[in-house]
Parts: structure tokens; C-alpha cells; sequence
């Protein structure tokens, strides 16, 4: 047999559509597929199959999943339809006699247990975990939500939970293996301590329910805000949602509200929404999206991210990998300086209902974010913003979802759905400016290209190369570079595609330890050598002062290019409504340079002095 989260695996990836679709023509009505039962003579199309859930005859009452479907019209049994999926869809099967016979996942899974229960302890613990169930209460977290996700505290010193877990058999070597401790270089004696303390502790659960891992948040304003588990054997981020097991029968019923973090969801959850999930603090991935439409039987997902610059492009990231896998993402729209958590906490459910109830597709949002900026009153905005929208609609699985994409877009930007319909079929630009989307493709660099390897060292200098070394070396404030350096920049700002490829990948996964899967070579070796470079106590000391710096260049070098783009059409317009306009958004960029004390360059004086000349 094979195990529990293998099993679900092959489930999420099975394509009940294409599997049915070699025996029976289907073909496309509304978010499912029609066609003529192979269970019985059926003179009218009444076999009914929904992508990522079933099929079902309205005719003789025949129904099931894939499995069902290969056991019952090809007479395969249940393990030799599970392989023959797993064929199909790459997923190596290790297949034991017993779950028995693999005593590591079952050691860790009790291992789980065991410490979930303890953190459960120490909170409800009248003394010791008086002030985190304050925080708590202040948070709007009751007793009930509490119990409800098995909430617990880590307490603030540096070997009780190693102790506990010795006096039950079990060892450091074990502890270690699975991120519950860690050993320090400066501690002397060489002994591991508690990986959490003094946080509150969110266990991470499987689909079933079983604690996985942990993520553990500081109390008030300590750094690193979230402390999480390394990957293990039963624990793969990028393959679990928090608080999918709870969430999952509830989102059949309601769609899923995706969210960014622990307190956003227990929050909601404590309101009464129940059909929230988070990504585990990584930028949204494929075995996610599939989690929510295939074991949730979900279809629309609402994404309640922040409204700033890092939440835009998370946003972007999260609904292009949805679309992708034939999901509907819907954008909520949060006041300033608010999160799902704080909304709630301030004005109530009722609130957060009405933003809900405003949510609007990803494609109007992007054009209402586009028409907001001016793009879409000028031919020029028209044609830049096409393509900022194309990746998105590329990445639009459904045709028919993607073909009332195109419409909104043909009408907004007053195209022909044919010009669209031929740029979508172009090979994919980079895009520039409005916030990216991890799917967007990027240009070959030099290196792929076959270019000097003189051109590979010189990009190992400059800011964005200092910026990708203190992510590297600074493991411990990593979380806390990114959401300062996701403020002012992005991916699209690194000028060569070795570090734009590096720091999407932190973005993605800010708790990476090597390269991940998808990185062209070169980009994967010089991940690998910044991560194996010893860290520099005096450079890690003044690292913020470095991230500032070598961020405000970044910045500074896009409004140059902002700025020189904006001279040229200036000067090639004859329009003088058209030329007020861009004079206007030179204006604009010189004071957001001022606003955050970005020092003019000579080239930025020079086009100053044409705004005033051309002004008078």
C-alpha cells in the first residue's frame, strides 16, 4: 500500500477531464463537462464531469471520482488505478506493506503530537501562560478558537521543551532532525536549545488533521515576528495550507478566502468565517492551488492580502498560479494600513462582509489599479497596459473564464478582441512596472546565452548583488529584509535575470536553505555559493544601513528610466492635453523621489529643468 499524503497526492493531481475524455467527447458547458454516459445507451448528452471533483449521469445515476471511473469502465482494481494516475501525473510512488514499515513518519507524526500538546499545556498553565492567553484575548482570540486550532506557548527559556521531550525518550539527534531545536556557534558547550520560545505556537496540521509542524509568533513586537519549522519528511510548505483541515468541507459550500498569515486566519475564524486558509509564508504554489480546488472543491477564491506594494504583488503571484489551475481569484480590497486581523478586531464582522461583498475579479482589479494611475486615457497607456494584463490572461486555464477576460479587457482598453486574442498567441514580454506576477516570464540572460563569463562576475557586484547576500547570511531577520525591501521594490527592478531569478526565489520562500526546483543552472550555483558564504558579524551589524542604501539605488535607477521614458514622450507628442499629463507624472516622480530622500542625479536635474521650462 502506499501512504496517507501520498494517496491525496495522486488524487490532487488527477485529471478526472482528460482521464474520461479518452473514452468519452466532452465537451464544455459552464464549469463542467457534457457528454454521452459510457455506462448505458444515452441518446442525449447527460454525463456530467466537474474538473477537480467528479462525474455523475443524470441518465442511469452513475458516479464517482477518477478512481472510480478506471475500476468500474476499464476493470482496473483500486491500487492499479492509484498507479496508473500516478503514471500519468509523475508522482513516484513508494509503496510499503504496512504504514507500519516507515517508522520515521510515524515517529515524527507522534513526535507532532506530543509537542503540540505540550505548547497546549504551557498555555493553558494558570502562571505561565497567563500573559500569552492576554495577548490573545486582546487579539480576539476566545478560549473556543483556541481549542478549536490547538493554540499553544512556547515558554521564554531556553531547554523546557527539550527537557520534556528527554523525560518521554526523546533524543536531540530527533529534535534536531525535525527544527524543534537547534544548536548556536555561540554557545560554548555546543548544546542544542529550543528553536521556540516565548512565542505563541500555531500547529501546522495535515488535510486529516495530524500536527505536522509549527510556526511560532513573538509577543509585541519582537523580531522575528513568525519563527516556522524546517521541511521534514511528513512536512513540505509548499504542499500544505494552514488551516486547510478545517477550512476544506466548509469552502465546498462557500469558496476559500486566502489569506497571508496565522493571526489573519484564526482572527477570521473567530469572527465566524470558516473557510480560510494561508500559504505557510510563501508566495502561493501549484500543490496549493490544487489543494483548494481539488480536496476543497472550491472555485472562487477571494485574496484578502494588504493593499500595500508587497500585498499587490503577492496578490498578482497568488491569483496568476489560481488561474493556472482553473480557479476564479477574486481581489478584496482592504482600507489603508489594514489587514484582515486588524479589520475585524477595530469595526467587526460586518465590516469585513462588505469588503467581501465588493470583491472584483483579478482583471478588473488590475484595470481599476491601471485606470487609477492615468494608464488607460492615452494610446501609449493603452498599449503598456496590455501588457501588464497579458500575463494574467495566459495564465487563465479556463477558456471560458478567459474569454470574458478578453472581453473586459477589449472593452476597458478599447481593443478588438482579435488584437488581443494575436498578442496572446506572441511570445511573452517582461512586463514593467505595475507588481509581477511569479508565473511572468523573463528574457535569457547573457550567461544562457553564451556570453563572457566577465559579464557573470560583473553581476556579482552592484546593489541588487549586495542586497541577495545579506538575504543570504542574514537568516534570522530574513522575514523582516523582505517585507522592508517588498516596500519600495520587486524582481522586475534587479537588472539581470541571475539576481531577478534569486530574489523571486527568497520572495517565494524566505526560509529557503538551497536552490529550488525551476532555477535555470547559473542562477542555481550562485544561489548555492551565497548561501554557503560564511556570515560577517560587522556586515550583519549594519546590514539595515546596506538594504536602505543599495534599495534607495534600485529606486533610484527605475526613476530614471521612469524618468527618461516620460522626457521621450514629452518630446513626441504634439497632444497638449497628452503633454500636461505627462508633465504632471514628472512632477509626481520628482516628489516621490524627495519622498523618500532619494538625492537628484545630474540626469534627474537635467529633466527637472525641462518640467520648469516646459511649464511656463
Amino acid at each position: 500500500m502506499i501512504s496517507d499524503d501520498q494517496l491525496e497526492e495522486v488524487k490532487a493531481r488527477a485529471d478526472i477531464v482528460d482521464i474520461i475524455g479518452e473514452d468519452v467527447e466532452l465537451k464544455k458547458s459552464g464549469s463542467s463537462y457534457m457528454g454521452k454516459c459510457p455506462f448505458h445507451e444515452d441518446s442525449t448528452p447527460s454525463f456530467s464531469v466537474k474538473p477537480g471533483a467528479g462525474y455523475h449521469c443524470f441518465g442511469c445515476g452513475a458516479k464517482g471520482d477518477a478512481f472510480t471511473y478506471l475500476q468500474e469502465r476499464r476493470g482496473l482494481d483500486f491500487m492499479e488505478a492509484v498507479r496508473f494516475i500516478a503514471g500519468r501525473t509523475g508522482v513516484q510512488l513508494r509503496e510499503v506493506e504496512r504504514e507500519e514499515e516507515d517508522p520515521e513518519v510515524l515517529f515524527q507524526r507522534g513526535v507532532n503530537a506530543f509537542a503540540q500538546d505540550w505548547f497546549i499545556e504551557r498555555l493553558s498553565d494558570a502562571t505561565e501562560g497567563r500573559r500569552a492567553r492576554e495577548y490573545l484575548d486582546r487579539r480576539g482570540i476566545d478560549a473556543e478558537t483556541r481549542e478549536a486550532f490547538g493554540i499553544g506557548w512556547a515558554p521564554d527559556e531556553w531547554r523546557a521543551f527539550r527537557d520534556a521531550a528527554a523525560a518521554h525518550g526523546i533524543g536531540d539527534d530527533d529534535l534536531l532532525r525535525m527544527g524543534l531545536v537547534k544548536h548556536s556557534s555561540k554557545n560554548p558547550s555546543g548544546e542544542p536549545y529550543d528553536m521556540f520560545r516565548g512565542r505563541v505556537m500555531f500547529p501546522i496540521r495535515n488535510h486529516r488533521g495530524m500536527p505536522i509542524a509549527f510556526g511560532g509568533r513573538v509577543l509585541d513586537g519582537g523580531h522575528p515576528k513568525y519563527v516556522n519549522s524546517t521541511e521534514t519528511p511528513v512536512y513540505t510548505k509548499g504542499k500544505h495550507l494552514y488551516g486547510f483541515d478545517r477550512a476544506r468541507r466548509k469552502m465546498r459550500e462557500d469558496g476559500a478566502m486566502l489569506v497571508e498569515g496565522y493571526m489573519d486566519l484564526v482572527s477570521l475564524a473567530a469572527a465566524g468565517f470558516h473557510n480560510v486558509v494561508a500559504s505557510l509564508g510563501t508566495a502561493l504554489t501549484s500543490d496549493q492551488a490544487r489543494l483548494i480546488k481539488q480536496l476543497g472543491r472550491a472555485e472562487r477564491v477571494l485574496i484578502l492580502y494588504d493593499s500595500d506594494r508587497a500585498g499587490l504583488r503577492a496578490t498578482f503571484r497568488a491569483a496568476d498560479v489560481l488561474l493556472a489551475e482553473g480557479l476564479e481569484p477574486m481581489a478584496v480590497t482592504l482600507p489603508p494600513g489594514e489587514d484582515p486581523d486588524t479589520l475585524v478586531q477595530k469595526q467587526g464582522r460586518e465590516a469585513l462582509e462588505r469588503h467581501l461583498a465588493d470583491a472584483i475579479d483579478i482583471v478588473d482589479f488590475k484595470l481599476k489599479i491601471l485606470a487609477d494611475r492615468g494608464r488607460l486615457s492615452t494610446s501609449a497607456g493603452k498599449r503598456d497596459s496590455l501588457d501588464r494584463l497579458l500575463p494574467t490572461l495566459r495564465a487563465t486555464s479556463d477558456d471560458l473564464l478567459k474569454g470574458i477576460y478578453i472581453g473586459q479587457v477589449a472593452d476597458r482598453l478599447g481593443m478588438r478582441r482579435e488584437t488581443i486574442e494575436a498578442e496572446l498567441e506572441k511570445a511573452p514580454r517582461e512586463p514593467r512596472g505595475l507588481p509581477s506576477s511569479a508565473s511572468t516570464p523573463t528574457r535569457p540572460s547573457a550567461v544562457r546565452r553564451g556570453a563572457p563569463r566577465q559579464a557573470d562576475r560583473r553581476s556579482r557586484s552592484g546593489p541588487g548583488w549586495t542586497i541577495l547576500r545579506i538575504l543570504a547570511r542574514d537568516r534570522e531577520r530574513r522575514h523582516e529584509h523582505l517585507n522592508s525591501i517588498l516596500e519600495s521594490i520587486g524582481p522586475e527592478d534587479f537588472k539581470n535575470d541571475p539576481e531577478r531569478s534569486i530574489f523571486q526565489t527568497f520572495v517565494d520562500d524566505p526560509d529557503l536553505t538551497g536552490p529550488r526546483h525551476g532555477l535555470d543552472a547559473r542562477a542555481a550555483q550562485l544561489l548555492d555559493e551565497l548561501l554557503a558564504e560564511v556570515s560577517d558579524p560587522d556586515e550583519l551589524a549594519s546590514a539595515g544601513r546596506m538594504l536602505h542604501d543599495s534599495v534607495s539605488r534600485l529606486v533610484e535607477d527605475r526613476l530614471h528610466h521612469e524618468m527618461d521614458r516620460l522626457q521621450r514622450a514629452i518630446e513626441d507628442t504634439d497632444d497638449v492635453d497628452e503633454k500636461r499629463r505627462l508633465l504632471l507624472e514628472k512632477a509626481r516622480l520628482r516628489e516621490e523621489a524627495s519622498a523618500i530622500g532619494i538625492r537628484w542625479a545630474p540626469a534627474l536635474k537635467k529633466h527637472a529643468r525641462g518640467f520648469n521650462e516646459q511649464s511656463r
